[in-house]
């Protein structure tokens, strides 16, 4: 008799799956690598966190073409098909790409039930935040002030903002250069413009890199060592470090520590990759060997991997009831899970026009991280409120 429990116990051990199926799954829709590293590597760490949802886990991960914005359509089928998982609770798109608005409509006309959560939206923020649970964006616009106000901190006494036509006629990058500019009058730097290609022209991304390599030195030369430079390119920034670690300057921020620093500073990045402490303190080490030490700054943990991971993460908990989507500190809670020994500043964007502000739609922003020198506490700065309404 003994001999029959023993073999039936073996049997269930055996027999049964290791581990129950997640209770509910959570959709998490990003670009690929291609398109946005981070993005990806915030999937990535959900799903080592909470299982891959085709193997009894939590998380299923879906990416949209490279060319979204040719193939909406197929955007907005990929995002309101995951509706059709009847353990769906949470879908989270990173970035909010066009179509994310409307496949959160189809989604709540089908499931009522599921959260709709989006991270720095390419649609109008009344357009998104109309069927959008949730939606949280860098808050650029504080960063007019803060980039500035951090580089002063640094020693810098000029401020060298570097751009091209296409990307001034963005709403958005417009009117931060405008905060800039008045930031930079206001704490007694001095605010220049530069021009350089666009990496869309015919130059393409080499001929733009090129450019601002070349010129770089040429900047420093005309505006002094003291001088902190920004350009609203990612192409642009390789060549811009690369030359400030080499001959002075100050470059205040990149939002990634992935941004330009690999190439910049001839180091490979691939056996760290994912694991944001070890990747800040390879690149610190470049850095400091290279002279660069309290000179170049950026966010010690990616935008893109924080919103995508800390999407899924609020989304689980409120699914838990252990969190609430309005409050902004379960929100932010849902970050720090990601971002060890930093902080972030959040809030409430306010619709420009009409100065309302949306409970559903946050702004949100990490300390700087210096190299060589650390967490710049710029979390802690107040924006002045007068800022935000510069149009």
């Amino acid at each position: 008799m003994r001999k029959l429990i023993v073999l039936a116990a073996l049997f269930l051990l055996y027999a049964l799956p290791a581990s129950a199926a997640a209770p509910f799954h959570i959709g998490v829709v990003t670009g690929t690598v291609s398109q946005g590293e981070d993005n990806v590597r915030g999937a990535e760490k959900l799903i080592s966190m909470y299982g891959d949802a085709s193997k009894g886990g939590m998380i299923k991960h879906v990416t949209y073409p490279d060319n979204f914005g040719a193939e909406m359509e197929t955007v907005i089928s990929q995002i309101a098909g995951l509706a059709d998982d009847p353990k769906m609770r949470v879908v989270a798109v990173m970035e909010g790409v066009p179509g994310t608005a409307e496949a959160f409509r189809r989604i709540k006309e089908k499931r009522g039930d599921i959260l709709c959560l989006t991270g720095q939206p390419q649609e109008d923020p009344n357009v998104i935040g109309e069927v959008a649970d949730l939606v949280v964006n860098s808050d650029n616009l504080a960063m007019g002030y803060i980039m500035p106000a951090a580089a002063k901190k640094l020693g810098a006494k000029t401020y060298v903002h570097i751009s091209f036509p296409r990307h001034m006629s963005y709403e958005l990058l417009s009117r931060r250069r405008k905060i800039m500019e008045a930031a930079c009058k206001d704490l007694g730097l001095r605010f220049v413009f530069e021009t350089a290609p666009d990496p869309t022209s015919d130059v393409g991304v080499a001929g733009a890199q090129q450019y601002v390599l070349e010129k770089t030195a040429a900047w420093l030369r005309k505006y002094g060592k003291n001088t902190a430079f920004f350009s609203t390119n990612d192409a642009q920034v390789e060549p811009l470090l690369k030359k400030i670690t080499e001959l002075g300057g100050y470059y205040v921020q990149t939002d990634s520590p992935l941004q330009g620093y690999a190439g910049a500073l001839g180091i490979d990045l691939s056996k760290e990759k994912g694991d944001w402490k070890a990747i800040l303190a390879k690149i610190e080490k470049a850095v400091v060997a290279k002279g660069g030490k309290g000179r170049l700054a950026t966010w010690a943990y990616p935008s893109g991997y924080c919103i995508t991971a800390a999407l899924g993460e609020i989304g689980k908990r409120v699914v838990e009831k252990r969190a609430k989507l309005n409050r902004q500190a379960d929100v932010m809670k849902a970050f720090a899970v990601f971002s060890p020994g930093m902080t972030w500043n959040s809030s409430a964007y306010t619709d420009a026009a009409t100065g309302v502000k949306m409970k559903n739609f946050l702004l949100i922003y990490q300390d700087t991280y210096v190299f060589g020198r650390g967490p710049l506490g710029m979390d802690k700065i107040k924006v002045p409120e007068k800022y935000y309404r510069m149009r």
